[in-house]
């Protein structure tokens, strides 16, 4: 009741906005936004009341058919929202351009108090504050020496994620991967968090509870990024609940933050060596206010940030390929045979780098199910030979604070560029294969961009790809995964935080009678 009543006041007053917006004449001699529909602004309060199953993307298409490949919405009256749905001008963007569109817009109030304030990578506007973030964690977590001393962690995780599948065998035969994917990515990233020391079972449980409550809720949040001190009001249950949340984030987390800060002052001299995310967070110190350190509030917004970027989409991922190897039993049979063939009867993470095909499963997966449809919205950055109030894009005016969003899910199915795109085919990715000069690092010829480029390019895409061949590779080493008899995979989605299978994958699973074992 209370999202109709909302609807119906909110509708109105957009559309009044819209009509304001369209007897607007344009400044001529100067450049214009991209064009589309300014009517379309009467849309933004169903986006944020969080319907998932609204058709966004359907409108999205249709606008990129009529305004060609960069267009404006103006989902919200005060703000307008661009468009890029082509991989050639995405690349001049965010790789060509980066240091243009490196921005982040300004954060709706749900954002704010999640991020302490923005005080986070995802949502931090460009500047020293956000590449002093954006270092510490390239720097100190993401190195690869560093990525080399969490093995056991992942080990661990897989051996419980085995271990869960078989017992879920000994039953019917039928085995629910998601919530074993969720336990084990979130053990390894707990363990990178806080500490191989902190990451009992308990913690873990409790960590991942709370983060999966997060994620399944954020989006009904936004509703208060839309004249919050209406919809507070309106939706008063849905308020308390977030701030709830936030509380019990801080309640969970500051007290792990506190016994890593203890250790490090046991430890002779008073410091311990780096050996988790707040280790590192702890000898940061803030170039604004003096020089200071985090507070323990800001820390808790960035160790929610790195689970769940960690977690959620990569166990979203593992879960979306692994319903295509069920779905397609030549192409499992083809990976487990260079699984075979590459780590003989002991799988370790150093014959990732000999497993090709694998790669090319995982490049895939990304492509065809990447976890988030649009790259995480953009901003211009003022320059010294542009406008101090924004920038421009292929000709157009891009306004201060304006969103810039780009169709990453829409490019990976551009048919021009992945013939018979909506089919699971990793040979596109191997030499020769179409999808062989896709460099997801900023290189020439990029035709997929699944999580950003330029100077925002995700800093742990290599753990991604890591975790991702590691936990595919494994389960399709120990098991053999088949269609449950009558009941064909369903590949329909469901948006959260990333977007998942609507319907959780269920799977007949066998040991495989060759087992890949230390």
């Amino acid at each position: 009741m209370e999202d109709w009543l909302y609807y119906s006041v909110s509708i109105t007053f957009c559309l009044a906005v819209s009509i304001l917006l369209s007897s607007l004449r344009p400044v001529t001699g100067k450049p214009q936004l991209p064009p589309g529909p300014p009517l379309l602004s009467l849309i933004g309060p169903l986006l944020f009341l969080g319907r998932t199953n609204f058709g966004i993307e359907r409108i999205i298409c249709a606008a990129r058919s009529r305004y060609g490949p960069v267009f404006t919405l103006h989902l919200l009256p005060s703000r307008p929202a661009i468009f890029v749905a082509d991989h050639a001008v995405a690349h001049r963007a965010l790789v060509q351009r980066g240091a243009a569109f490196a921005d982040r817009p300004p954060a709706n109030l749900p954002s704010r108090i999640f991020s302490s304030n923005q005080h986070n990578i995802t949502s931090g506007a460009y500047g020293p504050l956000w590449r002093v973030f954006r270092r510490n964690l390239t720097g100190k977590v993401f190195q690869p020496s560093c990525l080399r001393r969490f093995a056991g962690a992942r080990r661990r995780a897989v051996a419980g994620l085995v271990a869960g599948i078989a017992r879920q065998m000994s039953g019917d035969g039928v085995v629910v991967v998601e919530g074993l994917l969720h336990r084990a990515m979130f053990h390894v990233l707990v363990s990178m968090c806080f500490g191989e020391g902190l990451a009992t079972d308990a913690v873990v449980a409790s960590v991942e509870a709370l983060q999966r409550e997060f994620l399944t809720a954020a989006i009904s949040f936004q509703v208060f990024g839309v004249c919050p001190a209406v919809t507070k009001l309106v939706f008063r249950r849905r308020w308390k609940r977030m701030l709830s949340l936030r509380r019990r984030q801080e309640e969970l987390f500051v007290p792990l933050i506190r016994t890593c800060r203890a250790q490090r002052g046991a430890a002779p001299g008073g410091s311990a060596a780096v050996d988790s995310y707040v280790d590192s967070l702890l000898s940061l110190r803030i170039p604004e206010d003096g020089g200071r350190s985090l507070t323990e509030y800001e820390m808790v917004s960035l160790c929610s940030e790195f689970l769940v970027a960690g977690a959620d989409s990569t166990a979203a991922v593992v879960q979306w390929i692994m319903a295509n190897l069920v779905a397609q039993p030549e192409v499992q049979a083809r990976l487990r045979a260079e699984i075979h063939q590459v780590a003989g009867n002991c799988i370790q993470e150093e014959h990732l780098t000999r497993m090709p095909y694998l790669h090319a499963v995982v490049l895939e997966g990304l492509r065809r199910h990447p976890p988030g449809h649009f790259v995480l919205p953009h901003a211009a950055v003022p320059t010294a030979t542009e406008d101090s109030g924004g920038a421009t894009l292929e000709g157009f005016r891009v306004p201060r604070h304006a969103s810039v969003n780009f169709t990453v899910a829409a490019m990976g199915l551009d048919e021009a560029v992945w013939p018979d795109a909506r089919r699971f085919r990793p040979e596109r990715f191997l030499p020769g294969g179409e999808g062989a000069n896709v460099d997801l690092t900023g290189g020439k010829e990029i035709k997929m961009m699944p999580f950003g480029a330029g100077r925002r390019i995700c800093p742990g895409m290599a753990l991604a790809l890591l975790h991702l061949e590691w936990f595919v590779a494994s389960l399709v080493a120990e098991f053999e995964w088949r269609e449950l008899c009558g009941k064909p995979v369903e590949f329909s989605e469901k948006q959260e935080l990333s977007v998942v299978m609507r319907r959780r994958l269920r799977a007949s699973v066998v040991r495989c009678t060759r087992r890949v074992k230390c």
